[in-house]
């Protein structure tokens, strides 16, 4: 099992990130498209190449939040479903074995009663657009050794989003990634989905969540029985991100585990 880190917004440049990652002793660096320099044309595959060299590390890559490849619009979920193929491209380069991806729950109509989820009112359209992506992906992916992960968030348990999500692991390049944090901040109810999927649980986002703090909290500070995740993660041989948001948060993180776990032998932190 690899543990790797987030991009942290304290940090300015991708080669301030490789190297903390390297100083921790962690394997990898999962690149967030949400912040605008890993946007796919600021993303220079040569150069994220010598700098995962310099300093032993590689990289997963976390595709932006707000892709949405099921938008009604046609031209913009062409964009969305281009924008993942591009990285798709991008990740053959840097070898990159993981992209993270979100489930969006779109928009709704609020009634006086409830509120309605258009892509669960026009679920046929929601699939339909959710199989060309998955398609293309696969046809991008093609043999190389690339998973796109599901994430689990607040949208993971609708009926509607489970049922995507069963529609894209029809496909051998799509898997699951277990934010552990997520689940409990919903009480849990993402948890049903994981475990009907759990064969396919290929990535996790580690971080600990207590009730009145919230969650991406650092390892040990919080709720969470962290030893029984990290089995979960040793028995499905998850990569491992310690997604705490701050330098302090990752270096906490980073001591909780040598104490609770290497001792055991369970945790490998170095890819070499």
């Amino acid at each position: 099992m690899q543990l790797g880190m987030p991009t942290l917004i304290e940090l300015k440049t991708l080669e301030e990130n490789a190297a903390l990652c390297r100083e921790l002793g962690l394997s990898f660096v999962e690149l967030s498209m949400d912040m605008p320099e890993y946007q796919t044309d600021q993303l220079d595959a040569a150069k994220l190449r010598r700098i995962a060299d310099k300093y032993g590390i590689y990289y997963t890559i976390h595709l932006s939040g707000f892709l949405d490849p099921c938008v009604f619009d046609k031209r913009v979920a062409t964009a969305h479903t281009e924008t993942a193929l591009e990285v798709i491209a991008i990740a053959k380069q840097l070898c990159a074995p993981v992209l993270n991806m979100h489930m969006n729950r779109g928009d709704h109509f609020t009634l006086p009663d409830r509120k309605v989820a258009l892509y669960a009112e026009y679920k046929s359209e929601y699939l339909q657009k959710l199989t060309d992506f998955r398609d293309k992906c696969t046809a991008t992916i093609g043999g190389a050794d690339i998973k796109v992960c599901v994430e689990n968030t607040r949208a993971f348990q609708l009926d509607f989003v489970a049922t995507g999500i069963s529609l894209l692991l029809e496909s051998p390049v799509f898997s699951l990634t277990f934010d552990i944090g997520h689940n409990a901040a919903n009480d849990f109810r993402q948890q049903a989905v994981i475990e009907r999927n759990i064969d396919r649980l290929y990535h996790m986002h580690l971080h600990d969540y207590a009730k009145y703090n919230g969650d991406h909290l650092p390892l040990g500070e919080g709720d969470l029985d962290l030893e029984k995740y990290l089995e979960l993660a040793e028995k499905h041989n998850c990569r491992c991100v310690l997604e705490v948001k701050t330098i302090a948060g990752l270096r906490s993180s980073v001591e909780w585990l040598k104490v609770i776990e290497w001792e055991r032998g369970i945790v490998n932190t170095r890819n070499s």
